[in-house]
């Protein structure tokens, strides 16, 4: 059964930061490119940082130099450290895998407030 399951989310003050965890199963996860998404309240979903399965990384420019994505394969893990956060990163993050395109997880709720 395909599974994605976000978590380490919460609330943090402006400058603070999290650590998210997506934990995969039922894919190879090491074949998959990963990928973090977030949707804010009545905004459309966007692609934040994306991790091939060579480990090349990228990253929306609103997050560049304050996230970084990074993945373990033994573990069948995505990660996305997050710093200097800001009000406007409020949102909810999912984690995505391409070759499960069409799976999303419950996600998790990163408020950013003082």
């Amino acid at each position: 059964q395909v599974r994605l399951v976000e978590s380490g989310g919460g609330l943090a003050q402006p400058g603070g930061s999290l650590n998210l965890s997506c934990a995969a199963s039922g894919i190879i996860f090491s074949i998959n490119n990963m990928a973090w998404y977030r949707q804010a309240p009545g905004k459309q979903r966007e692609l934040v940082a994306t991790i091939t399965n060579n480990y090349n990384t990228d990253y929306t420019n609103s997050v560049k130099g304050r996230f970084t994505i990074s993945r373990d394969n033994a573990k069948n893990m995505v990660y996305l450290q997050m710093n200097s956060l800001k009000p406007e990163d409020t949102a909810t993050y999912y984690c995505n895998a391409d070759r499960i395109s069409w799976y999303w997880g419950q996600g998790t709720q990163v408020t950013v407030s003082s």
